[in-house]
């Protein structure tokens, strides 16, 4: 099938509009690439400290022809997503000393769970801990004895940030590895309506904590379709997971196989191995658009709007939201996952998964087919399944057809024609709104508007019973320099309980307000933002807004905004407490949410 016009045209445009920074970027990666095996640059004295530890491996690691992985991982047993990465470096030790390699630990990084952190003061550190990842995977990698990488990490900035540090260190190989989500708790729809209960006053916290522990049960990544298992998708799209490997369980024997399996490619791919192949040759423009058309498809994070962006500007490759509205529009909704269905991603797994879903995109013409990934040369691979030959991973042909189509549809018949990310443009600025979960009688909503400067101030006129009309609920000085952008993912019981009640009612804010948000319409990732001046701080109580997906246009009525002065908040109280002292230099140079939000890139 050839290419769709609408994939050919963007990916066009962006490779013109990339042309520079992408020209310099593989400029400096063939560069470093040039001087061959990393350690062979190395003094005696150098070598000696970084393998000093290493025990039976020292004459491997002084062997100019047996690879080294260096190993970055996310662990930490504070995440049930990242727990299993615990013994992740003793099982890759170990299958890369038996395909005569080595591999070692080549650095630590954060990872923070915003999950812990919703509605919490920590959670304005949690978008720059992205930067924070890449930096600190660089600090790793910069011992410069590693002919590959595998980079351990599942959630929401922890895959971000390594693939930035990834493209960074483009001119060696890289493999994600994940661990899994686990397996299926508490339905969501059912700790979605305890939610809503308790925020009603109708049910305790008693209530609400049993039902968030039913939920979120073991080891293994969160089971809705949020921020955390979009980014497994996006490694599949992209070409830098092993096929199939994004949503088998942890501890099941394919997921120990699919980790060994992913350390023999790391040393095979690797200078020193027989199909070389760096990280800046699989993220080019054609595998970010694929990235796209995966967000699209599956009903994806919003979140990955904005972490997309930096990531390839890391590759030397240039996204805009115009990219993601326009493969959007003829993207097929093929997947109904929480928060746009009932079914979690285990569902969605065993109905066909992103093995059947990347074969009819294919066959549809709305992938690249002739991209790299670790796999080897075409996506062609990531519609195989892993399967369990002994305890080695073999590859048979995916579904060609699906399990279940309640949960997952062929790109001919989907849920909805268009992926329902849309950008939004007028005199307030541009944002994105997500409507694969919103009823289309809410597209358009227009209504006077009610300021807020925090989402507490939100939640206290909820419990107030201020809201008895329909409202434009407004929370601006949400940005990365007003506060760090934290997901104001708390406020979603509320506006769903306001919607219940039958008004009207959408958010506009500069903040982030993830997929999460389902089914009421919000206007995110305003930009400019509030603390940079922009029209979303001109704005009053009672101004009219008009919010309206089906045009893409998100505007102030009847008001001319250049006649106003920009409103004042007081966000010397960012500033302090949980650790915000030591990114303040971080909120003065952060990007625009539109191009990133980036600190580094």
């Amino acid at each position: 099938m050839p290419l769709h016009p609408t994939i050919a045209a963007v990916t066009d445009r962006i490779r013109a509009r990339s042309e520079g920074p992408r020209r310099r970027y593989m400029d400096t990666m063939a560069r470093a690439a040039a001087e061959g095996p990393r350690r062979a640059h190395l003094t005696c004295g150098n070598q000696a400290h970084a393998y000093a530890a290493m025990g039976a491996d020292k004459d491997a690691l002084t062997a100019s022809s047996a690879g080294n992985i260096g190993i970055i991982t996310a662990y930490n047993d504070m995440l049930s997503a990242h727990q299993p990465f615990e013994t992740y470096p003793d099982k890759i030790r170990a299958a890369a000393r038996a395909a005569g390699g080595t591999a070692q630990v080549a650095g630590g990084v954060p990872a923070m769970c915003d999950g812990v952190t919703q509605g919490q003061t920590g959670m304005e550190l949690s978008l720059f801990s992205r930067d924070v990842i890449a930096l600190a995977a660089a600090v790793g990698l910069s011992h410069n004895v590693f002919d590959s990488a595998i980079y351990l990490g599942v959630c929401d900035k922890i895959v971000p940030g390594l693939v930035m540090a990834a493209a960074t260190f483009g001119y060696i190989p890289g493999i994600f590895v994940p661990a899994g989500p686990m397996v299926s708790g508490l339905p969501n729809d059912e700790k979605a309506k305890v939610r809503q209960q308790f925020a009603a006053g109708k049910v305790g916290r008693e209530a609400l904590m049993a039902a968030e522990m039913a939920s979120y049960h073991g080891p293994g990544t969160c089971t809705f379709y949020g921020t955390a298992n979009t980014n497994q998708m996006l490694m599949e799209f992209m070409g830098l997971h092993m096929p199939g490997a994004s949503f088998v369980n942890p501890g099941t024997p394919l997921r120990e196989a699919l980790t060994m399996a992913a350390t023999e490619r790391a040393l095979a791919i690797s200078a020193l191995g027989n199909a070389y192949t760096p990280v800046c040759d699989v993220l080019d423009e054609r595998a970010f658009v694929n990235g796209l058309v995966g967000l699209m498809a599956t009903g994806g994070s919003t979140n990955l709007v904005i972490h997309l962006p930096a990531m390839a500007r890391a590759a030397g490759v240039i996204l805009d939201l115009q990219d993601f509205s326009d493969i959007s529009s003829v993207t097929p909704l093929m997947a109904k996952v929480y928060p746009n269905g009932l079914a979690d991603v285990n569902h969605f797994h065993a109905a066909g998964g992103l093995a059947y879903m990347i074969g009819q995109l294919l066959d549809a013409g709305l992938l690249h087919d002739d991209t790299t990934t670790v796999a080897g040369k075409g996506l062609e691979h990531y519609t195989r399944e892993p399967k369990l030959s002994g305890s080695a991973v073999t590859y048979a042909a995916g579904p060609k057809t699906s399990a279940n189509e309640k949960i997952l549809r062929p790109a001919a018949d989907p849920f909805q024609a268009s992926g329902g990310l849309i950008q939004l443009q007028g005199n307030l600025g541009r944002g994105v709104i997500k409507t694969s979960a919103v009823a289309e009688e809410r597209h358009i909503i227009q209504a006077p508007a009610r300021i807020f400067h925090t989402q507490d101030a939100v939640k206290d006129a909820f419990k107030a019973g201020e809201f008895t009309s329909d409202t434009v609920i407004v929370v601006r000085f949400q940005g990365p320099k007003s506060n760090g952008m934290p997901e104001l993912h708390s406020l979603t019981p509320v506006l769903a309980v306001l919607q219940d009640r039958g008004l009207k009612v959408a958010l506009v804010t500069d903040g982030r307000m993830s997929g999460a948000s389902g089914k009421v319409p919000s206007a995110i990732h305003v930009s400019p933002e509030a603390a940079d001046g922009g029209p979303i701080s001109l704005i009053r109580d009672g101004d009219v807004i008009r919010l309206d997906a089906t045009t893409g246009t998100i505007e102030v009525l009847g008001v001319d905004l250049a006649t106003r002065s920009p409103a004042a908040a007081d966000l010397t109280g960012n500033g302090t407490g949980v650790g915000r002292e030591l990114f303040d230099i971080f909120r003065r140079s952060v990007g625009p949410s539109a191009d990133g939000a980036g600190v580094v890139v």
